[in-house]
């Protein structure tokens, strides 16, 4: 073989293990790093979105809204605390999974704010509002509102001071922006987005029918 042919022979076969090995670099990357993979992806019905890294399950639709197969349809339906409080719990009891509110940093994880604008992805969450979600987060922190603020004054002298005025306040976080507050009154009307936890069925047993 002549000089020059073995050249190119040892170039070409050095070219192909660096393409090769950054093949199987980048492949171990991405295996190792969880980010590196989608972590909300649809059900297989598709009603539905699989936080897989917080093992949680989300409608595609809030509620008052209706999946078509393709999209969100209807009208959002805008609920006080105590009312987001109750269709949980009857969701629990009607379908025997544990239906609950969000918590502020699970309503966080939804939104993205790397998007221009940020907000929810919308082939995953479609034609949802961008605007406050009730979160079931519990506050603890008394008198975290502007204690200046003429309704906050007025919630607070009803409810018998600074405790009182927490007791009557609630989390909710703008689905827009990321934002969270914990000073919102519980009297408002807010949008609703329940999550439940994932619970994959079991496989049948060997021999089961």
């Amino acid at each position: 073989m002549e000089p020059r042919t073995v050249k190119q022979y040892f170039l070409a076969r050095h070219s192909w293990f660096v393409v090769v090995g950054g093949l199987v670099v980048a492949a171990c990357a991405q295996a190792a790093d969880p980010a590196a993979a989608p972590t909300l992806v649809p059900s297989e019905d598709g009603a539905t979105v699989i936080d897989l890294r917080a093992r949680l399950v989300w409608p595609r639709c809030v509620e008052g809204m209706q999946w078509n197969g393709k999209t969100c349809t209807g009208t959002p339906q805008r609920l006080d605390y105590a009312q987001a409080t109750a269709l949980a719990h009857a969701r629990w009891k009607a379908d025997g999974v544990r239906w609950r509110l969000p918590r502020v940093n699970e309503l966080k994880r939804l939104v993205d704010k790397t998007a221009r604008p940020p907000g929810l992805n919308p082939v995953l969450f479609p034609a949802t509002p961008p605007d406050w979600h009730w979160s079931g987060t519990a506050n603890v922190q008394a008198g975290s509102g502007n204690p200046y603020n003429y309704g906050n004054v007025m919630e607070s002298r009803a409810a018998g001071g600074a405790g009182g005025m927490a007791f009557r306040q609630g989390w909710a976080v703008n689905m827009e922006t990321g934002e969270s507050r914990a000073d919102v009154g519980k009297g408002s009307r807010l949008l609703v987005r329940l999550v439940r936890p994932h619970e994959p069925v079991p496989a049948p047993a060997e021999g089961a029918r």
